[in-house]
């Protein structure tokens, strides 16, 4: 647990203050997006309400429906790749917002688990909203960034850092090599920086 903490740590003092991650992939829109945008607001204007709606009967709430509603449109404007959004647009806006209800449950999981840690803290030591909300931000960018790793490289670096193995011990462990071992840890040290 303590590595963890420190891999936090690090990352808290390292990393740019936490910004709200709509705006960071908001791309400017040129004319050439004018018929996904058209698009879009044909799909929003024929199915917002009902998806709002299987939202609302999925989460049990309106306000945290009607956001991931709002967010699942988002992703639509903001994709990467311009592809045809399909004759079943209920079925995209659905995976859509499958994806983004499955993201919202890991990110309260998270939180609970850490609320749950420092509610054993002493009221001296428990973090300000302020910092909670940044160890809470860079929380789940850590976990996005563990379920997006490789199997055996995820599986690598926890033991590490989790077990406090060293790389002999997992190397034993996993049954591969010392250099394997190494390999995985790089790779995962890595991707932690690119978080950072």
């Amino acid at each position: 647990m303590r590595s963890i903490l420190n891999c936090i740590v690090f990352a808290l003092t390292t990393a740019p203050l936490a910004t709200d991650a709509r705006n960071e992939y908001l791309p400017f829109m040129s004319s050439l997006d004018q018929p996904l945008n058209q698009q879009v607001q044909t799909l929003y204007s024929e199915h917002h309400g009902w998806l709002q709606g299987w939202l609302q009967r999925k989460l049990g709430n309106r306000c945290d429906a009607a956001d991931l509603a709002h967010d699942t449109f988002l992703r639509l404007l903001t994709r990467q790749v311009i592809k045809p959004l399909g004759s079943e647009p209920r079925a995209l806006l659905t995976h859509i917002a499958k994806g983004l209800v499955i993201d919202r449950w890991r990110r309260q999981d998270l939180e609970r688990a850490y609320l749950e840690t420092i509610a054993h803290l002493p009221a001296a030591e428990v973090p300000s909203p302020e910092t909670r909300y940044l160890i809470l931000e860079t929380l789940w960018r850590i976990e996005a960034l563990l379920r997006e790793l490789p199997e055996q490289t995820r599986e690598t670096f926890l033991l590490s850092q989790i077990e406090g193995l060293t790389y002999a011990q997992i190397a034993t462990r996993l049954n591969v090599s010392l250099i394997t071992v190494k390999l995985h840890m790089r790779a995962a040290f890595i991707a932690c920086l690119s978080v950072a």
